[in-house]
C-alpha cells in the first residue's frame, strides 16, 4: 500500500513536470512567433509614439503662443492678420455704409479661441480712439488708413464703425469694444467719413473724449462730387444723369444743395458745426490730391499731428499707373504689391464741361471761407 502511493506521487509529479515543460515551450514558441512578425515590440514603440506625439502637441502649443506674443513694441496685428487670412495679395476694398459682422473681437482672440487657448492670452487693453479719421466720403480716408497701418505704432479698426452716426444707441462700452487691444504707446484709431457731415457727431464724440485728434481728409469739391456719383452709379446703373442730380433747374442753373454729393463738399458749413465743440488745433487737414502725389509728404504730417515716429516714408510707396494712384510696395511674405481694391480708381463718367463750371463757381465762396477757417489754401479753382 505505502509502495503503490509512493508510485503515484512520482508520476503525478513527472506528469506535472512535463506539462509544465509543455507549458514553458508553448510560451516561448508564442514569444518567438510573434517578435518575428514584429509585434513583440508594439507596445514600447507605441509608448514612444506617444510620447512624441505629446511633445509635438506641447511644441504646437508653445509655438502658438509664441506667435500671439507681440514684440516689445508691436502687437498682433488684427487687421494684417485679416489681410493674411483672406489672402496674401488681397486688395483691399472698402464697403462705405456697411456695417461689420466681425468687428466684436481682434483675430488674434478668434485664433487663441480655435486653438484652444484662453482669451487671457492675448495682449493690451481695448480703448477709446484718440484719433479719428471723420471724414469726407471719397476724399482719401481709406488710403490714409491703409497707409498708417503700415506704423507699429498705430492700431485701427478696419471696417467703418458708423457708431455716432448710426449705431450711437448701442452705448459707448459697445464702442470700445470694437477697437482693437493695444499696448501702452501705441494708438488706437477708426474712420468714418460720414461723421464730418452728420450733425450730432461733433457733441458725441466730445461726450467721449473732447481731446480726440479728427483728421479730415478733402479733395476738390466737384472732383470729389463727381466721385461721389461714379461709386453710386457703380452700385445702380439705373441713376439719373449726373447734370439731372447736381442742379435744380438745367435753365437757371442752380445747384441743388439737396443732393448729399454736392451738400458734402460744403467743407465750411461742416466745419463750423465740429468748431462748437472742438478747437482747430483739434483737427489736421490732409489734402486729398497731395496725399496721391506725395503720399510721404502728407504722411509725414498725418503721424506729426499724431505724435508718432516718423516711420511711413517714400520707401514705403510707389505709384500705380494703371489706377492712378500710390500703392504700397511688396511687403516681407507677400508676392506682390498691396493697392486698394477694385472699387478705387474708377473712370469717371463725361459730364458737361459747362455743369462742371457751374459747380466750381457755386463752390468757390465755400471753398475760400474753407481756406479762411482751416488756415490752408488747398488750390481749388
Amino acid at each position: 500500500m505505502g509502495c503503490s502511493g509512493c508510485r503515484v506521487r512520482f508520476n503525478f509529479g513527472k506528469v506535472l513536470s512535463k506539462v509544465s515543460v509543455f507549458f514553458t515551450m508553448v510560451l516561448i514558441f508564442t514569444y518567438f512567433f510573434y517578435c518575428l512578425t514584429g509585434f513583440c515590440d508594439s507596445a514600447p514603440r507605441t509608448l514612444y509614439r506617444q510620447q512624441v506625439s505629446d511633445y509635438d502637441a506641447l511644441d504646437d502649443h508653445r509655438r502658438v503662443l509664441d506667435e500671439l506674443r507681440p514684440s516689445p513694441r508691436l502687437l498682433p496685428d488684427a487687421e494684417s492678420q485679416r489681410n493674411r487670412s483672406g489672402s496674401a495679395d488681397a486688395e483691399q476694398v472698402d464697403t462705405p455704409g456697411q456695417f461689420p459682422q466681425h468687428m466684436s473681437e481682434s483675430a488674434n482672440e478668434e485664433s487663441a479661441q480655435s486653438n484652444g487657448i484662453p482669451v487671457s492670452n492675448t495682449f493690451g487693453t481695448k480703448r477709446f480712439p484718440q484719433a479719428i479719421i471723420i471724414g469726407v466720403k471719397k476724399g482719401g480716408t481709406r488710403a490714409l488708413l491703409e497707409f498708417l497701418r503700415i506704423h507699429p505704432d498705430v492700431r485701427a479698426v478696419g471696417a467703418e464703425p458708423h457708431f455716432f452716426d448710426r449705431f450711437y444707441d448701442k452705448g459707448l462700452e459697445w464702442y470700445r469694444n470694437l477697437m482693437p487691444r493695444t499696448l501702452d504707446g501705441q494708438i488706437t484709431m477708426e474712420k468714418t467719413p460720414s461723421y464730418f457731415v452728420t450733425k450730432e457727431a461733433p457733441s458725441r464724440v466730445c461726450t467721449m473724449n473732447c481731446q480726440t485728434k479728427l483728421i479730415v481728409v478733402v479733395r476738390d469739391p466737384v472732383t470729389r462730387a463727381v466721385s461721389d456719383y461714379t461709386q453710386t452709379l457703380s452700385k445702380n446703373p439705373g441713376l439719373p444723369s449726373f447734370q439731372s442730380l447736381a442742379l435744380k433747374n438745367s435753365t437757371t442753373g442752380l445747384i441743388d444743395t439737396t443732393w448729399s454729393a454736392v451738400r458734402i463738399g460744403l467743407y465750411a458749413k461742416h466745419l463750423e458745426n465740429w468748431l462748437q465743440h472742438f478747437p482747430l488745433s483739434s483737427f489736421l487737414f490732409v489734402s486729398g490730391e497731395r496725399l496721391v502725389s506725395d503720399p510721404a509728404g502728407e504722411m509725414g504730417r498725418v503721424q506729426d499731428f499724431l505724435g508718432l515716429k516718423r516711420v511711413v516714408s517714400d520707401k514705403h510707396f510707389y505709384f500705380n499707373q494703371t489706377k492712378g494712384f500710390p500703392c504700397l510696395k511688396k511687403p516681407e511674405g507677400s508676392s506682390r504689391p498691396r493697392c486698394l481694391g477694385k472699387s478705387k480708381g474708377r473712370p469717371h463718367p463725361q459730364i458737361p464741361s459747362e455743369v462742371l463750371q457751374r459747380l466750381r463757381d457755386f463752390y468757390r465762396p465755400f471753398n475760400h471761407r474753407f481756406y479762411q477757417m482751416s488756415g490752408q489754401d488747398f488750390g481749388w479753382e
